[in-house]
């Protein structure tokens, strides 16, 4: 299990990158402005096999059901290589989806560019936009990992969803995620 952290690089007040993207679920493709809530939106790169994800996935979901009400849509997506890990294969990622309810899109990025075009480099990897699609975090869920002490909180992105539905300045601090790395194409 690998503990590749996220590059942090996308700047805070950066327009997000835009994409058109598959849902594995409803077999629709979705650009980025038509998934972005009233209030903003978490965008997080994730897939099935991953270890670090499975460690989050309902705790994914629970939250997704007290934001989403509020105006902050969810949007996964898968970015690695299919070849190398052909358990996050789309028919795959349709069953965790359905499996986990997955209350959000769940998309194939099988370019990887949406993948560098975030500067994401791990699974799981967190960015909150606001309503403009402008990056108001990055980073990690909490401080927990598989088999680590910390107990699963949510704290660091609710803190960042939080401010953004108070109209409060971005986190000053905000740290990587640790997660697997994004499994590249040769």
């Amino acid at each position: 299990m690998g503990r590749t952290p996220s590059t942090m690089a996308l700047p805070i007040g950066s327009l997000a990158p835009d994409f058109e993207l598959l849902d594995v679920v409803s077999q629709k493709h979705y650009r980025l402005d038509q998934l972005v809530g009233q209030r903003g939106a978490v965008v997080m790169f994730i897939c099935n096999h991953c270890p670090f994800v499975k460690h989050l996935q309902s705790a994914i979901v629970e939250i997704a059901h007290i934001y989403q009400p509020q105006g902050i849509s969810f949007i996964a997506i898968n970015s690695n290589d299919i070849t190398q890990h052909p358990d996050d294969a789309p028919d795959k990622m349709q069953t965790v989806a359905e499996e986990s309810t997955y209350i959000f899109p769940y998309l194939f990025d099988e370019t990887q560019n949406v993948a560098r075009a975030y500067q994401a480099a791990c699974t799981p990897d967190f960015f909150v936009l606001d309503a403009g699609q402008k990056c108001v975090y990055r980073g990690r869920f909490d401080a927990s990992t598989p088999g680590g002490k910390e107990a699963i909180t949510g704290r660091d992105l609710r803190q960042a969803l939080n401010h953004l539905l108070e109209g409060l300045p971005p986190l000053t601090e905000q740290y990587p995620s640790i997660g697997c790395s994004i499994k590249w194409k040769a």
